[in-house]
């Protein structure tokens, strides 16, 4: 087994948490946020072998599940209570899309909110960069045998420090209760600490919360970046994205996958950031919400609060 590692403890500023369209997201930069994840993973494995102090750290049980939320995302949480549900009780959603960002800043003016979005494939690969020649465990779940192969040499090259412990590509089909067990075992075998999870929204949702459920690991719902960083996909150019225009670039490459997606999906997104933008404000309600860091979901959130930035330090 390999030994835990030792933390190195630095002060960072945490992230507001604002909700859209019922969704608490929580406005991370591209910095931040692979921070906070690389936080989760490293505390969780610190509890996982006994070196977190506090009541409770030794006991640690569910994971914290990551999900990137874009319009799409919560077009689709609007109408779905389940997937709903899932976003509302996760451990961290950032916001991966300019229009959510544009939302957001549109919805809550008087707070601080960056303007630029968390984009899947930088988190994938920031992570990455931040924990290598660490003791944290990466695994690589989702697309097809191809993809997986080509992100996992990738990832290699760029990264030639970062542990990747396993792959696998599901079958495109609902997984019975016995192969959802083995996956299951299979990730804990492994023992991996970080489960980037490309499987499609919101597919990969449900999988990501589920697995966290089931293993103390930290599960993120990455979207199409196993397809972009591997070079299966092209990205659309940087100024689309940073302009709020990668749907377009998208639906250009794929017109019969995504026009629906986009048609009626941003349509739903628009209609229901108009919609909370005029609903009156209870007066017990707050635009920016604030919790404790608690080790079970791993939710670090608040306005002006230092929480600890957990990064293993570099093997011998």
């Amino acid at each position: 087994m390999t030994a835990p590692p030792s933390s190195r403890t630095t002060a960072v500023t945490a992230a507001p948490v604002v909700e859209c369209l019922g969704v608490p997201i929580t406005a991370h930069t591209r910095d931040s946020a692979a921070r906070h994840v690389v936080h989760l993973a490293g505390r969780m494995r610190e509890a996982r072998h006994g070196l977190t102090d506090g009541p409770g750290a030794s006991g640690i049980r569910r994971g914290s599940d990551v999900h990137l939320s874009n319009a799409y995302t919560l077009a689709l949480a609007d109408r779905d209570p389940e997937l709903r549900g899932i976003l509302r009780s996760a451990s961290l959603n950032l916001p991966d899309g300019q229009p959510v960002v544009w939302a957001n800043r549109l919805l809550y003016p008087s707070a601080a909110l960056p303007g630029t979005r968390v984009y899947g494939p930088d988190l994938l690969t920031d992570v990455f960069a931040l924990t290598q020649h660490t003791d944290l465990n990466h695994y690589l779940l989702g697309s097809t045998p191809q993809v997986l192969d080509a992100l996992r040499r990738e990832l290699r090259r760029r990264y030639p420090g970062a542990r990747i412990v396993g792959t696998c590509s599901p079958p495109f089909r609902p997984l019975t209760v016995h192969e959802r067990q083995q996956q299951v075992e299979q990730i804990r075998s492994a023992e991996a600490d970080i489960v980037w999870v490309g499987l499609g929204t919101p597919k990969q949702d449900r999988w990501a919360a589920e697995l966290c459920d089931a293993l103390p690991v930290v599960a993120v719902a990455v979207g199409a970046a196993f397809d972009f960083v591997a070079g299966n996909k092209p990205q659309a150019p940087h100024w689309m994205r940073h302009n709020g225009l990668e749907w377009l670039f998208r639906l250009g490459c794929e017109p019969r996958r995504l026009w629906r997606r986009y048609l009626f999906g941003n349509a739903r997104f628009v209609h229901g950031v108009v919609r909370q933008a005029t609903r009156p404000v209870r007066a017990d309600s707050g635009a920016v919400h604030a919790t404790s860091d608690r080790l079970n979901s791993g939710r670090l959130v608040g306005q002006g609060r230092e929480i600890p930035d957990i990064v293993p330090k570099v093997r011998p």
